[in-house]
């Protein structure tokens, strides 16, 4: 069993990407082709920001804002400990110091309570200067940012939002990652709207800022091509990426509504395992929000036995994730836990969390199989 299935996507929209990539190829614009402003302003629409701008990676569209903001050495940066490396790294690589903010055990998202003190505690210690915040949208689910929005305005902070797992997903009326002041995503494969290789976006609502970031991804390119006015990177999108992307944004809307109908059907058949469920917790949206479910992520004391019947039923159950960002090799020495007795909810959490397969065309007995196997651990 496929633990994301890209193959019954593709045969769904295959002319329609054959007919793109045709059109790439007899225009022969491969970098910066039509289809990147055409994708540009079908995104920004989307998710209700007034701009756009595609980028190469998840990981580039987080740098390229805080390049812009100039952070470097000596600033601190609020993160959450839970989430891929690609958040902290992007931190790190400007020369600031990622300070790690614990979680809430039911959504798994930057704890807000947490964050305030935080930020009073490097504060006290005087030897970083706080600058901004960047919560992540784990798993499809937005942060809560009517919380953290005014927590960095009450301190002169910028907030990034990396909803790299969560383009689209619903909060309070507005759709990710449109809900801060600068928002980024990913279009890696396995992301609920993936290209066929690396892509990203940034998405804002300042002017300046926008300019500023456009200038970034080529260069630090001005207005004449030959003359840069910044030390920038190589952050273009593909213009064949745009196109798959345009492509698989016809069906989006449909495919967020699938994963609805997908992630009730697990929890429906997880809770009538009863008492004798291995389950102890599973996905929690909170209310308001819509989750497009970029993982399904279920948590048990018995984990490597639940693991070991999926696997011997074939079924793939990856670990999102092993280690805390605070425990990694590349953070000690470069980071800080808000907290110095580490962020116990993190560390708990990856004690026992794992995933199951999930994507929009995920079958009803599919989902009978991976539930029987988990019953049967």
């Amino acid at each position: 069993m496929d633990f994301i299935d890209l193959k019954t996507q593709q045969q769904r929209i295959r002319s329609g990407l054959d007919a793109a990539i045709a059109r790439i190829l007899d225009h022969g614009q491969y970098i910066m082709g039509p289809e990147i402003a055409e994708l540009e302003k079908q995104l920004a629409d989307f998710v209700g920001a007034r701009h756009c701008l595609s980028c190469s990676s998840g990981t580039d569209a987080l740098l390229l804002p805080l390049l812009a903001y100039d952070v470097g050495p000596g600033d601190a940066v609020f993160t959450t400990p839970f989430t891929y490396f690609a958040t902290p790294e992007a931190i790190a690589l400007t020369g600031a110091t990622p300070v790690f903010v614990d979680i809430e055990p039911d959504s798994y998202n930057m704890n807000p309570e947490l964050l305030q003190e935080a930020i009073a505690a490097v504060i006290r210690a005087g030897e970083l200067r706080p600058r901004g915040i960047m919560p992540v949208d784990l798993f499809g689910i937005p942060a809560d940012y009517d919380r953290i929005m005014p927590i960095a305005q009450q301190h002169g902070l910028f907030v990034i939002e990396d909803g790299a797992q969560a383009f689209g997903a619903g909060y309070r009326g507005r759709r990710a990652p449109a809900l801060a002041d600068v928002g980024a995503t990913s279009f890696f494969p396995a992301k609920p709207l993936g290209c066929y290789g690396d892509g990203g976006a940034v998405f804002t609502d300042d002017d300046e800022l926008l300019e500023i970031m456009a200038s970034l991804r080529i260069h630090g390119q001005g207005s004449d091509k030959y003359n840069n006015v910044r030390i920038g990177i190589n952050a273009r999108m593909d213009t064949i990426q745009a196109a798959v992307l345009l492509e698989k944004m016809k069906i989006y809307p449909d495919e967020i509504e699938a994963r609805q109908t997908v992630a009730a059907g697990y929890i429906a058949r997880l809770q009538a395992l009863g008492a004798s469920s291995p389950i102890s917790r599973m996905p929690f949206v909170p209310e308001g929000s819509l989750s497009v479910y970029a993982q399904f992520c279920i948590e048990s004391d018995q984990r490597a036995r639940i693991q070991a019947s999926l696997g011997a039923a074939g079924i793939p159950s990856p670990i999102y994730y092993a280690k805390p960002m605070h425990q990694l090799d590349a953070m000690i020495g470069r980071s800080l836990c808000a907290d110095p007795q580490g962020c116990p909810v993190s560390e708990a959490a990856a004690e026992r969390i794992f995933a199951l397969p999930f994507h929009p065309y995920l079958s009803e007995e599919q989902l009978d199989q991976i539930v029987a196997a988990i019953a049967g651990a």
